[in-house]
């Protein structure tokens, strides 16, 4: 049991750097930019929860990611539209 959490474990260390890039990125840079930062983190955001749920063994949080996926596309549509129209 020991090494699957390791391997967990691992997996979230591993997507901690390409998560805090976005991140960088999303304060950064141009509106465009920063829309397609923003959604490139949530994108690596949804794996790094789901391996932090099952590396802390608490399968039950997976919900979490899940409802990430199903907001992030409609947030970055009408984020994307108010860009458009507004600025």
């Amino acid at each position: 049991m020991a090494v699957v959490t390791g391997l967990w474990l691992a997996a979230t260390a591993a997507l901690l750097p390409p998560f805090a890039l976005a991140a960088l990125l999303a304060l950064r840079g141009s509106a465009g930019t920063r829309l397609v930062a923003a959604q490139l983190a949530s994108s690596i955001a949804v794996p790094l929860l789901v391996a932090m749920s099952y590396a802390f063994d608490q399968p039950s949080i997976a919900d979490l990611p899940l409802t990430l996926v199903l907001l992030t596309l409609p947030g970055t549509l009408l984020m994307a539209v108010f860009l458009e129209r507004w600025l």
